[in-house]
């Protein structure tokens, strides 16, 4: 969930029953809760399945995918940074009282409360967001047991259940009644009476009434992932009664009043729940729930997304990128081409042309900026948390449905780049430590906490559950993609294959990882080449170099018959490099193979960076942003730079100003000015993209090509052609 207006949300903040579904209900909907789903709908879409040791059901693949993952439980990580923030959110889950999150809900109901308080932030007794968090809260929850198989958060996952579903019974008591808190239908579940929802359709507006469908979403989501991961069955009973009471509210209204209502700011918000519809009618086959999911549609939006028209500059944006997620599973159910149509559009009018170098999405707050506007939306309150949550999920739905590569090149540039410097290096029982913005102004400070906000709760689900896109197969079983490079171990007993990788990324500036193989049989086995490799992707196998074609951006193919203890050495050595914004090219940012550095400075103007004076033909850039010592530290300039993922409240600058006001070639000058052309890079920018220079005669050559241009251009005069290219001659440059 996300809020910024124009007054946001968190400005907000810092100021101030299915079981026994009732009779009349079941007459009225008699495929109510607890029916079973039709005979001939979907045979075959629900299977059985084991989460976490316990029985559940699970989606199965839709025909249009070509690439499925693996269930939580068959990939566990080895020790990482990755684990270090994991185990910090585990412990937190494990410690925090499931009463408190549950106190909202039995006051709304009637119920004891057992002296529990709320949490707090959004969570209050009087919070018109109150009890999403619980949501968030009993996703992490069974995403903790998935992963670790530990007793305890099945437990809790339990009590939180069972708790709920006491809520949903005593509420569905009341259908008919005169109390202020009687829900219209049996199936109501939230933390507050339906009021928020009827004002909704009378198009109340944000502050008056806080996105009570994204309310809905959250709670209708843990209760779905309890289910899932968690094998709970009275879960997926109190789910479907939310769904009966959504199509309730919702399947007789006007297409007109739905667009009205989607169009709301804040108010209108409903996150995911288009996906957790669609989930539901592909694991009971009731035409209701897809009915249900359609009636998300957000005309406006969508329409322009099928026509690729890029119309997000002044969205809010984690209002509509969850929506694109649940196109996507409309679009699995149904086949229908337009929605996926909407979901990839949207994804490239996102990527790369709104998101900043860690992968945080750029804008004004929680607002989309205009199209290929970067540094001009650089300030305090941007990259908000929740977005990136939201676009992983859509990466890696896209991929299932494509198997481009793309998706996992952000997924790897966001996860580490703003995922794992989201959570502070500090352990707490009572808070989460999480961040809501992470800015990208000069002097910047990431503050962490958010216990009872969306960021909060995203975070909790985001680092339980990062061994889930590690791994790949094709849909056939023949093909096995590593698409992360993560110390941890597949476990794939239907092709009798398990798969274990040893690597230290992204703390290990050679980039190697080994792959070793038990069991035997065929498979292609098809390892990412990360976008930013510059120096190579080297692959052995049993010890003997591969020849491989390493496109970064691409895969490399090894398709063979594999036997136990094989062993795959995968080298992709990090290099230094500079990203350009894209509406600035002189506000860039320095990154290290995957990992974002960030200047070290409590000064809250921007720090100049000056380079070309001391670049070798190579173009090597740690030859002038030189090592300090420190692990993955470096210093240009007098300035200190150092990985992203080292979460401290230390001021930092993402993003520097590049300062080359001449053109020189080493201590070569010409006292000619290092002027922008129409593209808005300077002369020296042109000379050097041309690189790496093998010899000084390219170096010469690239300068006397960029000269002739720029005299063309009548940006440079003949006798400065003269000057620039014999000044080049002369350089005596390193190698």
């Amino acid at each position: 969930m996300s809020e910024f207006s124009r007054f946001s949300r968190r400005d907000a903040l810092r100021l101030t029953a299915l079981a026994t579904a009732i009779p009349a209900f079941q007459a009225m909907f008699p495929a109510a809760a607890g029916a079973a789903a039709p005979a001939e709908a979907r045979a075959g879409d629900v299977r059985e399945t084991v989460a976490g040791g316990a029985a559940g059901r699970t989606l199965s693949v839709p025909s249009s995918w070509v690439v499925k993952p693996f269930d939580n439980t068959r990939v566990t990580l080895a020790s990482s940074p990755f684990t270090a923030n994991r185990d910090r959110v585990l412990n937190f889950l494990h410690a925090y009282p499931a009463d408190r999150m549950l106190a909202v809900f039995r006051t709304n109901a009637g119920l004891d409360t057992h002296g529990a308080q709320p949490p707090g932030g959004w969570e209050t007794a009087d919070g018109n967001l109150r009890g999403h968090y619980a949501g968030h809260f009993l996703s992490a929850l069974s995403l903790a047991y998935a992963g670790t198989g530990e007793q305890a958060y099945r437990d809790k996952v339990d009590a939180m259940v069972t708790a709920l579903g006491e809520c949903q019974d005593a509420l569905a008591a009341l259908v008919g009644t005169d109390d202020p808190a009687a829900p219209s239908h049996a199936g109501y579940l939230a933390a507050y009476p339906e009021t928020q929802y009827i004002k909704l359709e009378q198009y109340a507006t944000y502050p008056t009434i806080w996105a009570p469908w994204y309310t809905c979403h959250m709670i209708m989501r843990g209760l779905l992932d309890a289910h899932q991961h968690a094998g709970s069955a009275q879960a997926f009973d109190i789910v479907r009664g939310m769904g009966d009471w959504a199509y309730s509210r919702l399947g007789h209204l006007p297409r007109t009043q739905l667009d009205r209502m989607w169009k709301i700011y804040i108010a209108g918000e409903y996150n995911a729940m288009p996906v957790v519809m669609a989930d539901l009618y592909a694991l009971t086959g009731d035409e209701r729930y897809l009915t249900t999911a359609k009636c998300f549609d957000n005309t406006y939006l969508f329409e322009a997304a099928v026509a690729n028209q890029d119309t997000l500059d002044g969205e809010h944006a984690n209002q509509h990128i969850p929506q694109y997620q649940g196109y996507l599973e409309i679009y699995e159910q149904t086949g229908d081409e337009k929605y996926f149509t909407a979901a990839r559009n949207f994804w490239d009018m996102v990527v790369p042309h709104r998101t900043y170098v860690d992968g945080g999405m750029a804008g004004s707050g929680e607002i989309f900026g205009k199209r290929d506007v970067i540094a001009a939306t650089i300030q305090k309150d941007n990259a908000e948390t929740c977005c990136v949550y939201n676009m992983l999920k859509l990466s890696r739905s896209l991929f299932f449905h494509t198997a481009d590569p793309k998706y996992m090149q952000y997924y790897e540039r966001a996860l580490y780049g703003q995922i794992l410097a989201s959570r502070r290096n500090t352990s707490s029982d009572s808070d989460p430590l999480l961040t809501y913005f992470v800015p990208v102004n000069p002097g910047a400070r990431r503050e962490y906490g958010n216990l009872g906000t969306c960021c909060g709760g995203t975070g909790l689900e985001t680092h339980a559950k990062f061994q889930d896109s590690v791994y790949f197969s094709s849909v056939d079983g023949a093909t096995l993609y590593v698409n992360l490079y993560l110390p941890s171990t597949l476990d794939w007993p239907e092709r009798g294959l398990k798969l274990t990788q040893s690597t230290d990324y992204p703390t290990d500036p050679a980039g190697t990882s080994t792959l070793t193989v038990t069991g035997s049989g065929p498979l292609d086995l098809r390892l990412r080449v990360p976008y930013w490799v510059e120096h190579g992707f080297t692959v052995r196998l049993n010890g003997t170099v591969q020849q491989v074609d390493a496109t970064p951006g691409g895969y490399v193919s090894l398709n063979r018959t594999w036997r136990s203890g094989d062993r795959v050495e995968i080298a992709a050595p990090f290099t230094l490099r500079i990203e350009r914004a894209l509406d600035d090219p002189a506000t860039q940012a320095v990154a290290y193979g995957p990992v974002p550095l960030v200047v070290r400075s409590s000064a809250t103007q921007y720090q100049n960076l000056t380079l070309y004076r001391d670049y070798p033909l190579s173009r090597d850039l740690s030859r002038v942003i030189r090592p300090t010592g420190e692990p993955m530290t470096f210093t240009a300039n007098g300035l200190t730079l150092v990985p992203f993922f080292v979460d401290t409240t230390d001021a930092y600058h993402m993003y520097v100003r590049r300062a080359e006001p001449e053109i020189v070639f080493g201590s070569t000058a010409t006292g000619i000015e290092n002027r922008p052309g129409s593209n808005g890079l300077t002369f020296l920018d042109e000379v050097w993209d041309r690189g790496p220079f093998t010899d000084p005669g390219g170096l010469v050559q690239a300068v006397t090509e960029v000269a002739d241009e720029r005299v063309a251009a009548g940006q440079l005069t003949a006798d400065q052609r003269h000057t620039v290219i014999e000044a080049a001659a002369r350089a005596d440059l390193p190698a």
